[in-house]
C-alpha cells in the first residue's frame, strides 16, 4: 500500500469485516521484547513509527498512538497529525483514553500473543465501564492487510563459548530446577528471548542489533527443558551443545505444550508472559503460579568471565570511538560531513577492529537541532550536514562476543568556541554524570533513589531531561536489560524500585535537550561494585566506570567544576590514556593525548 493513510483504511476495512469496533497496535512481539523482528513491526508499519517503544489505537473514525517522553519529537516528524493523535505516557494510559473515546458497546480487538495479562484486566475494566468489551482476536488484523509482511529470520543459533559465559548451560538449569523444587513448582515457562539465549547459552540473529534467536521454553523440576525453536535454526554444534536433556520441539508446538500441562504447578512471569500463555495454561488445566523469570536476575548479576569480557569489549570499543572522535576533529569543520556518513565511519572504526558482530542498537547521530531528538534515526529524507559551529550528539554501541557496549559523546565542531549557554548546560550534565559516578550506597538501594544525583545541577538551574539515567545492559545480549533501571520514581519506568546488586551493568547518561536547536548527552557504563568503607557500619555499594573515550574539554565551563569535579574528569582522562592510548597511533593519538589533558 503507497500510503500510511491507505494503511490505516484497510485496517478499519478489515476490523469492519471482523465485527470489530477498534483494535490496539502494540510495539513488541510474542516474547514481549522492546526490539523486534522486521516481521512483527506493526506499528511502524501501519504509522510510520520507528522508535523502539510505543502502541496505538485504531477506532472507526479517530485513532491515536501513544509514546513516552524520548519520542515527542520523533512522533511528529514521522506520524500524520491529519490521522493520529498524540498521546504522552505515562500521563495518558491506552486504557484511560480507551474509556474516554470507545463507542458504547463497542468491541475493541486485542492480540493476545502481544499483551501482558495485566494489561488486558486493566484495559477489560476500563472498557466494561463504558458498556464496551475487549476482544481477543485469533488472527492479527494488521497481518491480514499486510501483504509484503516479512517472514521470521531463519538464521541459526549459535552458541555462546562457556569460557565467555562463565558458566555452563547444565549448571543454569540445575539452578531453575532447585528453585522449582523450593516452591513445590513442577515446571516453569521461559519466553523473553535474553533470558532463554542466557540459560541455555545460546545466541542468535533473529533481531536486529540483539544477538537472540526466536525460541519459547518450558524449564522442568528434573532440570530437563523443552525448547521450542524452528528446527532449521539448529545445526549439529548446537544440539550436542543441548544434549539429550534439553528436548527439540517446533515453534508451533509451544501453545499445545502448554494447554498439555494438566495438573501441574507451573510458574509465568506476568511482566514477560504474554496473556495467551496464561489462557493456554488455564485452559489446560495447569496451576498458574506467578513468579519473575528465575534467569531475569541472574542473567543481570555478571559473573567474573562476563565482567571480564565487558572490560575487554569496552576497551576495544573505546579505542574505536577515540579514532572516530579525532576523525571528526578533522572532518566535521570543514562542513561537508553529513549525519549518515559520519555513524557510517563509526562503524567502519568498530568493524577495523576484527571483533564487532553487530551494532547494539541504531546509532544516534544528531547534528544540531537532531540532537534534541532523543532516539534520533538519520534517514535519506533527514540526513543533514554537520555545520560547523554547532553541537554533534553521537550514542552508538557495538555487540562483540564478550561484551555489549553503549556510550554517548557530545562535541563541539569548531571552528570557535561554543556558547556559555551551550558550555554551560554541558557542564551541568558533566556534573550529573560525575555525582552519579562517583556515588556511594547502601546494599539494598534502589535506581529510583539515585536518579536525583545526576539530575540536581540541572535542576538547580529549572532545566531536566525526559529519560531515565541508566538501564541495565546485558553480557553479549540486550543493549537494555532489566530488571535493574535509573530514573525518577514514579516515572513509570519499570525497574526503578529494583535494587542494585554488585554485578550489575548499567548506563550513567544524563542529558539537556533544547528542541529545535541542539541535544547534549554524555554516556558511560558503569560496574556496581562492593565498596570497602573505613570505619562503616553496613556493606556499601559504588560504580566502575567501565567506558573509555574522552569528554571534550571545548564544552566545558572549568569555572563551573569542584575541585573534586575536576580531579574525577583529569583521573578518568588519565585512564583513557592508560587504556585507549596503547590501542592508537600516529595522529589519532597524539590528537587522544590533547583531548585527555588535565584541566
Amino acid at each position: 500500500m503507497s500510503t500510511y493513510a491507505d494503511r490505516l483504511s484497510a485496517l478499519r476495512a478489515q476490523l469492519a469485516a471482523d465485527a470489530l469496533d477498534g483494535f490496539v497496535v502494540p510495539l513488541t512481539d510474542e516474547h514481549m521484547s522492546e526490539y523486534v523482528g522486521d516481521y512483527a513491526k506493526r506499528l511502524e508499519w501501519l504509522t510510520g513509527f520507528k522508535g523502539s517503544a510505543g502502541a496505538a489505537v485504531v477506532l472507526p473514525a479517530e485513532a491515536a498512538i501513544f509514546v513516552d517522553g524520548r519520542y515527542t519529537l520523533q512522533v511528529r516528524a514521522q506520524v500524520s497529525a491529519d490521522h493520529w493523535q498524540y498521546q504522552g505516557v505515562p500521563q495518558t494510559s491506552i486504557a484511560d483514553w480507551l474509556k474516554d473515546h470507545a463507542p458504547k458497546g463497542g468491541r475493541i480487538g486485542y492480540d493476545p500473543w502481544l499483551h501482558t495479562r495485566d494489561w488486558v484486566k486493566a484495559a477489560g475494566e476500563a472498557l466494561a465501564g463504558k458498556g464496551a468489551e475487549l476482544v481477543p482476536v485469533t488472527a492479527n488484523p494488521i497481518d491480514r492487510v499486510w501483504a509484503e509482511r516479512p517472514a521470521m529470520s531463519p538464521a541459526k543459533l549459535t552458541v555462546q563459548a562457556e569460557d565467555l559465559a562463565g558458566r555452563n548451560a547444565a549448571d543454569k538449569r540445575q539452578e531453575i530446577a532447585d528453585w522449582l523444587a523450593k516452591e513445590g513448582l513442577d515446571a516453569t515457562v521461559m519466553t523473553a528471548l535474553d533470558s532463554i539465549a542466557w540459560t541455555f547459552n545460546l545466541r542468535g540473529a533473529d533481531v536486529s542489533h540483539t544477538p537472540v534467536g526466536l525460541a519459547f521454553a518450558i524449564l522442568n523440576a528434573d532440570a530437563t527443558a523443552d525448547l521450542f525453536v524452528a528446527p532449521e535454526k539448529i545445526g549439529p554444534d548446537v544440539a550436542h551443545h543441548l544434549g539429550n536433556a534439553v528436548r527439540l520441539h517446533p515453534r508451533e508446538a509451544f501453545a499445545p505444550a502448554l494447554s498439555a500441562l494438566a495438573g501441574k504447578r507451573v510458574a509465568a512471569d506476568p511482566e514477560r508472559a504474554v496473556a495467551a500463555v496464561f489462557e493456554a495454561l488455564r485452559k489446560g488445566g495447569a496451576t498458574i503460579v506467578t513468579a519473575r523469570d528465575p534467569a531475569v536476575l541472574a542473567k543481570a548479576i555478571k559473573n567474573n568471565a562476563e565482567q571480564a569480557g565487558q572490560r575487554a569489549a569496552q576497551a576495544r570499543d573505546g579505542a574505536a570511538l577515540s579514532r572516530y572522535l579525532h576523525w571528526l576533529s578533522v572532518e566535521a569543520p570543514k562542513g561537508e560531513l553529513t549525519e549518515i556518513a559520519a555513524s557510517d565511519r563509526l562503524r567502519a572504526f568498530r568493524e577495523e577492529g576484527g571483533k564487532l558482530l553487530d551494532l547494539s542498537f541504531d546509532t544516534i547521530s544528531g547534528a544540531g537541532q537532531h540532537g534534541a531528538i532523543m532516539h534520533y534515526k538519520a534517514s535519506a529524507e533527514t540526513d543533514r550536514r554537520i555545520d560547523p559551529s554547532s553541537v554533534y550528539l553521537c550514542d552508538s554501541g557495538g555487540q562483540y562476543a564478550d561484551g555489549t557496549t553503549d556510550v554517548t559523546r557530545t562535541i563541539w565542531v569548531g571552528p570557535g568556541d561554543a556558547p556559555a549557554e551551550v558550555r554551560d548546560r554541558f557542564t551541568r550534565v558533566l556534573q550529573g554524570h560525575i555525582a552519579l559516578a562517583r556515588a556511594v550506597f547502601p546494599e539494598g538501594t534502589r535506581g529510583g533513589q539515585l536518579d536525583g544525583f545526576a539530575r540536581q545541577f540541572l535542576w538547580n538551574a529549572g532545566l531536566d531531561y525526559a529519560h531515565g539515567t541508566g538501564h541495565g545492559v546485558g553480557a553479549f545480549l540486550a543493549v537494555h536489560e532489566g530488571p535493574q533501571r535509573i530514573a525518577k520514581p514514579g516515572s513509570g519506568q519499570p525497574g526503578t524500585e529494583e535494587p542494585l546488586r554488585a554485578g550489575m551493568f548499567l548506563s550513567n547518561e544524563p542529558g539537556y535537550y533544547k528542541p529545535g536547536e541542539y541535544g547534549i548527552r554524555i554516556e558511560n557504563l558503569v560496574l556496581v561494585e562492593t565498596r570497602e568503607i573505613a570505619g562503616g557500619e553496613q556493606p556499601m555499594l559504588g560504580f566502575e566506570t567501565l567506558t573509555f573515550a574522552p569528554i571534550d574539554h571545548t564544552m566545558i565551563d572549568a569555572v563551573i567544576l569542584s575541585a573534586n569535579e575536576r580531579d574525577w574528569l583529569n583521573a578518568y582522562h588519565a585512564k583513557v590514556l592508560e587504556i585507549v592510548g596503547p590501542r592508537l597511533d600516529g595522529d589519532a593519538k597524539a590528537w587522544l593525548t590533547e583531548a585527555c589533558a588535565a584541566i
